[in-house]
């Protein structure tokens, strides 16, 4: 049988949050390892996990997680939704993280149907989709965000599927000696310029926000650039998949030129945030930029997301994250995390 020794599959996905998530896990990981190709998985390490101070064990959680990414080469990822209409945000900050190594993004949905159609309580208003609360559906034709459709190899089915899908491009890499959709391009770093990652792109008074943060930024020294900004009018671009590969094109430019990155961290359609920022986030972090976050509600996650009484379970039976931090330990461990806006989290670049 033919072994990858070079290969590296990261498994990521929410299924840590699930009752029996880990059995499930390691199940994905003996199957891929019968093929021949090694597996690094989160917390495979066996962890202590008793520090008094519970964000130390997030650290260590995280610092685990570090030494896997280095010896990662490819990903399969998990998109189901959670806690809301957006996959899980750690597991995007994984796939932008592993995008910046230059890696192969994989992913697996059991829907894959574009968002307008598997996204609950989605109306018209005008000639425009809105959700349930009139806040415009940024990418109804696509499945998922732009950043996800763009650099990912994404296949209806379960880990399965897109372990065969993998197993295929393995074979083309051996033929061809190359597998992955797309690889970044570091551009020259502008010391001053900061990419404001937000989801407010795809708000109808985008053009004003930006502009008036912007101006803000500009008064005290700094650039900020925001996604879109490179961009000229798509409409005369009909397939949402080649709009996507030029929308994260246009971005990742912007983001790669820039020394640091304020991101959205607020829930969007859920509790999860943004998954164009989630994977920004993780790009960001990859590529060694300076990190700042802001969220609007500073809370800590078992405050801020329903749980059962006493316990650390959502309504659907998830574990939430119990490390006294605002979000995922992803963002938690390689961001400052400011409870504010875009204009207050400026305080922290200085």
């Amino acid at each position: 049988m033919v072994t990858y020794p070079e290969e590296g599959l990261y498994i990521a996905g929410p299924e840590c949050f699930y009752e029996n998530g880990y059995e499930l896990w390691w199940a994905e990981r003996k199957l891929a390892e019968f093929y021949g190709i090694p597996v690094v998985i989160p917390t495979s390490t066996p962890l202590k996990g008793n520090a008094e101070d519970l964000r130390d064990n997030a650290f260590e959680i995280f610092n685990d997680l570090v030494e896997k990414m280095k010896a990662a080469t490819a990903i399969i990822a998990d998109l189901e939704f959670f806690r809301g209409s957006e996959p899980d945000g750690g597991t995007i900050f994984e796939m932008g993280w592993l995008w910046a190594k230059g890696g192969s993004l994989y992913a697996f949905s059991r829907d894959c149907r574009i968002m307008a159609a598997k996204k609950n309580n989605v109306r018209l208003s005008g000639d425009k989709v809105v959700d349930y609360d009139g806040r415009v559906l940024g990418y109804p034709d696509l499945p998922f965000c732009p950043s996800i459709s763009a650099s990912t190899k994404i296949i209806e089915g379960d880990f399965t599927d897109a372990l065969k899908l993998y197993m295929v491009d393995l074979v083309e890499k051996r033929k061809h000696g190359k597998m992955s959709l797309s690889s970044p391009v570091f551009p020259e770093r502008i010391s001053n310029r900061v990419f404001i990652a937000t989801s407010k792109r795809y708000d109808e008074d985008y053009a004003q926000y930006r502009e008036s943060v912007r101006s803000y930024y500009k008064e005290r020294g700094y650039e900020a650039v925001f996604p879109g900004d490179n961009l000229d009018d798509l409409s005369d671009i009909r397939d949402p998949y080649a709009r996507a590969v030029r929308i994260f094109d246009a971005n990742m430019t912007l983001l790669l030129s820039s020394s640091s990155i304020v991101a959205d961290l607020d829930g969007y359609h859920g509790f999860e945030p943004n998954n164009d920022v989630s994977f920004e986030c993780g790009v960001a972090f990859g590529a060694g930029l300076k990190c700042i976050a802001f969220i609007s509600d500073g809370r800590i996650m078992r405050e801020r997301i329903p749980h059962r009484g006493s316990s650390n379970i959502d309504w659907a039976g998830n574990t939430i994250e119990n490390f006294n931090m605002s979000a995922n330990l992803m963002f938690g461990c390689c961001f400052n995390i400011l409870e504010g806006d875009a204009i207050s989290a400026l305080s922290a670049l200085a």
